[in-house]
């Protein structure tokens, strides 16, 4: 699966010709993030401009004074980072992302939000493309589900990125009751064989799998984060709205703990928090601040300790699913 959410239109195809010219002609699908009808970002028309002018004086001097306090140095002339690339996810660019997606040789297309429109589906599955759809809770199983997802995968809260408040052990059983028969995918908290045969034996059909990539040799992870990844445990992430404005389970930085002070603004809704706080994080990257420089990860991050290949991940992965699985049937039969 690859990630569009970080990239304008342009250089998802750019991205995606990459891909093809590389796979050989085996699977591979694209997420996006598709935000749902009610969201402000959902607007076709979003006027950004307005957005940015709207952002209270006071979130403003919060964040000019995390950047004297710790400190950061202004923005230089230097790459920006992809990571905080500027992309807001409006309606606009969702539907424009589709296009392209759809123009590539693709066999699955996730929402990483709300379900899509009946005329992607259509579209898409005239192609014959399979939907899935990500979901933090029953309800929103059910919408993705109710809008025809060939798959739905539940995500727990102790993933990365933006989740729901429910673990991965609670809502993949009741997520795969709900939508019966589609198959179910879970995700967050796997990154080893013994938690994959865990969630088989809640009722998935498979795992979504995202932090344990992140170091791997293969990654294009800026390699000062790696080294605070693999030297973090599983309580050094947070799950926080400061980034993005909707909840984002990240490695903790005093960025993060900042917006939890007493003395802190609220957060901003999305788009509008994220447009606030992009500078900043741009400038961060751009300067090499690795006391302030994170990732979005799950709380999986304390089992990353070494750099390894994605293939030596996946064979250790099977090797420990047979091994957990044979464990088990001998326990239950002894």
């Amino acid at each position: 699966m690859f990630g569009a959410a970080k990239f304008s239109p342009e250089q998802l195809d750019i991205e995606l010709a990459w891909i093809d010219a590389h796979v050989n002609g085996q699977p591979y699908g694209v997420d996006v993030l598709a935000p749902a009808a009610t969201d402000a970002a959902a607007d076709a028309e979003l006027d950004l401009e307005a957005l940015e002018r709207a952002i209270p004086t006071r979130h403003r001097a919060f964040v000019d004074a995390l950047a004297q306090r710790h400190p950061i140095p202004p923005p230089t002339s230097g790459a920006i980072p992809q990571e905080f690339s500027g992309i807001v996810v409006s309606r606009a660019v969702l539907i424009q992302q589709i296009d392209i997606a759809l123009g590539h040789p693709i066999r699955f297309l996730v929402s990483a939000l709300g379900p899509f429109a009946p005329s992607v589906m259509h579209r898409a599955k005239r192609q014959g493309v399979r939907i899935g759809g990500m979901c933090g809770s029953v309800k929103h199983a059910r919408l993705h589900a109710a809008a025809g997802a060939d798959v739905v995968i539940a995500q727990g809260a102790e993933a990365g990125g933006h989740t729901g408040e429910i673990s991965t052990l609670v809502l993949t059983p009741q997520v795969v009751d709900a939508v019966a028969p589609i198959p179910v995918l879970a995700a967050g908290g796997i990154a080893s064989g013994r938690q994959l045969a865990a969630v088989l034996a809640l009722g998935a059909q498979g795992a979504w799998t995202g932090s344990l990539w992140l170091t791997v040799h293969e990654s294009d992870t800026d390699p000062r984060v790696i080294d605070k990844l693999l030297a973090a445990d599983s309580s050094q992430t947070t799950r926080t709205k400061s980034i993005t404005g909707k909840p984002v389970r990240a490695l903790r930085t005093p960025i993060e703990a900042a917006w939890e002070a007493p003395d802190a603004p609220e957060t901003l809704p999305a788009p509008q928090q994220g447009m606030l706080m992009r500078p900043i994080h741009r400038r961060i990257y751009q300067n090499g601040v690795t006391p302030l420089m994170g990732h979005a990860v799950g709380q999986v991050v304390g089992q990353l300790k070494q750099r390894q290949s994605c293939k030596a991940v996946l064979d250790d992965i099977m090797r420990e699913l047979v091994d957990t699985v044979e464990r088990v049937q001998s326990d239950l039969s002894s």
